[in-house]
């Protein structure tokens, strides 16, 4: 399966995210194109966040932390890089048919997903959780519900991948997304968000989804007011085989919330 872009005509000048049916998102297809084998681009994402949130529990050691993962769709390694960290993991996302794909992997994840985890677990934290699924099985829940109304102040560390930026065609619709994000997370909370820079818009089995084109210098801005200090971001290039047309490469911002 090819992620295409879409026809002429197809697109909408201004897509926002109630426009899109996000319950025709295939998530069986969109797993087998994108996580079926792990590609060289996410691992480099991995490996930025597994060090990041090590580094930050090593300088802030401390009890597990509520964790969540905002807008999880078909993708379970940002939730597996929250594992060694947290008491509970939510797992928060708006299409049906992702809760529920999200739903039958967190029983026991398939297959694919070991290759991940072998990432993580070159690091110590993570190789100290000798049996990944039934410590996600355990941890995770799952809770349908969309982003602009997620509740502030609430989980001590926080991913978002591949959300914000993928969901409207509207930098104002980004920003109130990066917002909620920021605005869930406990003051002093880590968190890791990746982004697709330039994004064009993505097909998914027969469905096209909206995106909103954006810079390291945009997330960083819109970051940076929820942040302590400086927002890290980490540009990751296009690899010799691109997982769609249509995107200039990927982004990952590291940061911690700041009390406002």
């Amino acid at each position: 399966m090819v992620l295409r872009p879409p026809a002429p005509g197809v697109v909408k000048a201004q897509e926002l995210n109630d426009d899109a049916d996000w319950n025709a998102f295939d998530s069986e297809a969109y797993v087998a194109h994108n996580y079926r084998d792990l590609r060289p681009d996410d691992e480099q994402i991995i490996r930025i966040v597994r060090d990041y949130f090590t580094d930050h529990f090593r300088r802030h050691p401390g009890d597990p932390v509520p964790g969540i993962d905002v807008g999880s769709g078909a993708n379970l390694y940002p939730a597996l890089t929250l594992l060694p960290w947290c008491s509970e993991i939510t797992l928060f996302e708006y299409a049906a048919t992702n809760a529920a794909w999200l739903e039958r992997q967190v029983t026991g994840y398939e297959p694919n997903w070991d290759a991940f985890w072998d990432v993580l677990r070159e690091a110590r934290p993570y190789a100290g959780t000798e049996n990944p699924r039934a410590a996600l099985r355990l941890a995770a829940r799952v809770k349908q519900g969309n982003l602009f109304s997620l509740p502030e102040a609430r989980w001590g560390i926080g991913t978002m991948f591949f959300v914000a930026e993928s969901m409207t065609t509207a930098h104002e619709e980004f920003q109130e997304g990066v917002r909620r994000f920021a605005e869930c997370l406990l003051p002093g909370a880590p968190f890791a968000a990746a982004f697709m820079e330039g994004s064009e818009g993505y097909a998914v089995g027969d469905e096209f989804f909206p995106a909103c084109s954006v810079t390291g210098a945009q997330v960083r801005d819109t970051l940076t007011p929820f942040a302590e200090g400086e927002v890290q971001i980490h540009s990751i290039g296009i690899p010799g085989d691109p997982l769609r047309v249509g995107y200039k490469g990927m982004l990952v911002a590291c940061g911690r919330r700041n009390s406002d």
